[in-house]
């Protein structure tokens, strides 16, 4: 288990990878809310929980538990099943590994009656949304609510992200907004791989640099020979 001072440093790095993300996120969150005029949200996965790096109010104010900053139970939300449905290969056996982790809390967290409280409907769903690319989620999180959400992928191809729109349940039409949601998530992806590979030196460039650091050892060796 880590020490108190490295969860704390590790927490701190943390920040301005977030703080980027959000960024970066930003115009492909306004064009999803100008394609649905409804409210949008950006949320990363810690441990068994949303946090919600950013929301876009929509027309209507509805009702919802999440904030920015905020944290909500991964089974709870499409953003949550999103982020298990892609996770990241680090946290063991990947996807199964994540749910088992979820799935190892009893019972399964309920913010509302239709909250999924059936470990193998949860599972199904999470398989259901990596075959499809799209996380739905149907007053789970709030009475009178429904959410499409889909994974945002790093350059490394990891899940760093999801996105969502939340709409009222009455006209929640999951065909009319996943062309919509893919498309943001799919922008935001490339954008953040285009960030990555801008980063990440050339093997050109990191050949000449060892190859300048083996010269000037050279260099410090000669100077150092008595004459």
């Amino acid at each position: 288990m880590p020490s108190p001072g490295g969860r704390l440093f590790e927490l701190g790095s943390l920040v301005p990878r977030r703080h980027g993300l959000r960024k970066t996120s930003l115009p492909f969150l306004q064009d999803l809310y100008e394609a649905t005029h409804e409210t949008v949200h950006l949320g990363v996965r810690e441990g068994r929980e949303v946090v919600y790096l950013e929301r876009i109010h929509g027309h209507d104010r509805l009702p919802l538990p999440s904030r920015v900053g905020g944290r909500l139970p991964l089974s709870c939300t499409g953003v949550g099943k999103a982020l298990l449905a892609f996770s990241s290969p680090e946290l063991g056996d990947g996807r199964t590994a994540a749910v088992d982790t979820v799935l190892g809390e009893t019972p399964l967290p309920q913010l509302t009656r239709y909250s999924t409280s059936d470990p193998e409907r949860l599972r199904t769903a999470i398989e259901q949304a990596h075959v499809s690319g799209l996380a739905y989620e149907e007053q789970e999180a709030a009475l009178g609510v429904s959410c499409i959400a889909a994974p945002v992928f790093d350059g490394s191809g990891t899940a760093v992200a999801a996105l969502s729109v939340a709409v009222p349940r009455a006209r929640f039409q999951p065909a009319q907004l996943a062309p919509a949601v893919r498309t943001a998530a799919l922008g935001l992806s490339r954008a953040l791989r285009a960030d990555s590979a801008e980063r990440r030196p050339s093997v050109q460039h990191t050949l000449m640099a060892l190859h300048a650091e083996a010269g000037r050892d050279d260099g410090r060796r000669g100077t150092s020979r008595p004459g």
